[in-house]
């Protein structure tokens, strides 16, 4: 099979809504806990807005709980790359607004896409080290578009009793059927706009040391 013909399968809509489904389906397995998501509810409901923020490796978990905010129909960057095809349609299906653009391509016009989404609705979130990685490392877009928006920046944790844990750039983890499952959402980040470029890049070093605690290293 070619790669032309593969990718025009994985990306019909019926393998879409397959994929979408089984997704759904498979996460509702989990006996999932969240913690700390009535204060940023809050902080949007009395007029702020919210950027959530996690990890790629850690983004999973958020296909099942984050359809509970569809409502502010949120804004999220997703590349344009063939994969992010795939993971732009589940976003839109889901009730997100997938705004199509990463640092290497077309990251300019989305940022301004996703802060406007902030202004207009009061949510977003940001995947930090995505699309490619370098793992762990908080890239800038962050605190432009929560600057840009004044929103606060709301850190996302997920932990899994037990999961697996590819060997990609990310150590992407996927929980097991019917484990334990811990989504957090961490105490709110004011993200002023920064008046120098060292200002900027304390924020982004900020945000990176309190968040790279949460990722998991090691492959089980």
């Amino acid at each position: 099979m070619s790669k032309k013909l593969k990718f025009a399968i994985i990306t019909s809509k019926p393998f879409l809504s397959f994929l979408y489904w089984l997704i759904r389906f498979y996460s509702a397995t989990f006996r999932l806990a969240v913690e700390n998501e009535k204060q940023w509810l809050d902080h949007i409901h009395n007029g702020g807005r919210v950027l959530l923020c996690c990890w790629h490796q850690q983004f999973f978990v958020g296909i099942r709980q984050f359809r509970k905010y569809s409502k502010y129909k949120p804004g999220i960057m997703i590349s344009k790359s063939s994969d992010g095809d795939i993971a732009a349609w589940i976003a839109n299906r889901t009730g997100w607004c997938a705004v199509r653009g990463s640092s290497s391509r077309g990251g300019r016009s989305a940022l301004r896409a996703v802060i406007l989404k902030l202004k207009e609705n009061g949510l977003a979130a940001h995947i930090l080290d995505g699309p490619r990685g370098p793992a762990g490392v908080v890239k800038p877009g962050v605190i432009s578009m929560a600057s840009g928006a004044d929103a606060v920046i709301v850190p996302v944790y997920v932990n899994a009793k037990k999961a697996w844990y590819f060997k990609s750039w990310d150590t992407f983890m996927v929980p097991k059927p019917f484990t334990r499952v811990t989504l957090r959402f961490d105490d709110m980040i004011a993200c002023p706009v920064p008046e120098t470029k060292e200002a900027f890049e304390h924020q982004r070093a900020s945000l990176e040391k309190i968040m790279l605690p949460s990722l998991h290293q090691k492959i089980s």
